[in-house]
């Protein structure tokens, strides 16, 4: 199959909002999406009783991926929509069919309050082992959302796009994670605002003990080290406006804090193909819970 966009599809509000989305981003990477509905057999008897009048388990199963294809083309004219539907295990099926895409779309659900976003067991066992970048979009994401507002203060998706955030390891930066925030920022015409975090080193208080306060210094370096990092990637993207924001702290809540006026945040996941399980990462599972925007995961070696 040709190379697409695909997106979990179940019906649910969130799983809509990450098929408009993925609509929105094949039009700017002029490839089809994919609505993938994954149904898990039932019993025969089961599967043809009524469930709502005339409507069988199968009709449903068969209604939810048409009736959402059939929005995105009004709305998305330019994109190809293609169905499909599977039988199995959602995980395993999202899995499979994410080896011939170039990026797999999944809803998150907002928690009541501010205490973050649910990231079910099919979608997180999904981003543990996908080998591609998995985008997770929250429901009533829209596209406003990731565009600046007017000049009248009113969101609208007629002006330019918000930044794409690029959390960045300074110590080990990844090439595919970095390449993938360049590719959306440029595809986006938009702002690539970087950032990385930092702890003070153990040996610190030690220092000040001695009367002296490597702060300012670390700080510098620190800065000196992301601007040397990013050096031959501003020079492979020079039509990409990059701002640098390197800050002492938790690189997880740095990134979810610039997650409030960006269009996506980018983070890194490395692979671990470790028999006994599956693991995310603390900053990659720090921000899937908590940014406001959506958040691409982007799998490395």
């Amino acid at each position: 199959m040709a190379r697409t966009i695909t997106v979990g599809l179940d019906g649910s509000a969130e799983s809509r909002a990450a098929a408009e989305w993925a609509a929105r981003e094949a039009a700017l990477r002029q490839v089809p999406v994919r609505l993938l509905h994954v149904w898990q057999p039932v019993p025969e008897p089961l599967a043809q009783a009524p469930l709502l009048g005339a409507e069988t388990h199968q009709h449903w199963t068969e209604r939810i991926p048409r009736d959402a294809a059939e929005g995105l083309r009004l709305r998305h004219p330019g994109v190809e929509v293609i169905t499909e539907q599977r039988a199995g295990a959602p995980a395993e099926v999202l899995l499979e069919a994410s080896r011939d895409a170039e990026l797999l779309v999944l809803g998150s659900r907002a928690l009541s309050g501010l205490t973050g976003f649910l990231i079910g067991s099919v979608g997180q066992s999904v981003v543990a082992r996908a080998e591609v970048p998995v985008v997770l979009v929250r429901a009533g994401e829209q596209a406003a959302d990731e565009h600046v507002k007017d000049p009248a203060g009113i969101p609208s998706a007629a002006t330019g796009f918000r930044p794409v955030v690029l959390g960045l390891d300074i110590d080990n930066p990844d090439d595919t994670v970095i390449t993938f925030a360049f590719e959306e920022a440029r595809s986006r015409e938009a702002v690539l605002t970087v950032v990385t975090g930092w702890n003070l080193p153990p040996y610190y208080v030690y220092s000040l003990a001695a009367g002296v306060n490597p702060r300012e210094e670390m700080i510098r370096e620190q800065a000196a080290a992301l601007t040397e990092a990013l050096l031959p990637w501003r020079e492979k993207y020079p039509d990409v406006e990059v701002t640098e924001q390197s800050r002492l702290g938790s690189p997880a809540n740095h990134l979810v804090d610039a997650a409030h006026e960006a269009s996506l945040v980018v983070v890194g996941r490395r692979v671990r193909r470790n028999p006994f399980g599956v693991h995310i990462g603390a900053v990659a599972h720090a921000v899937m819970h908590h940014a406001t925007t959506p958040v691409a995961v982007v799998a490395h070696d």
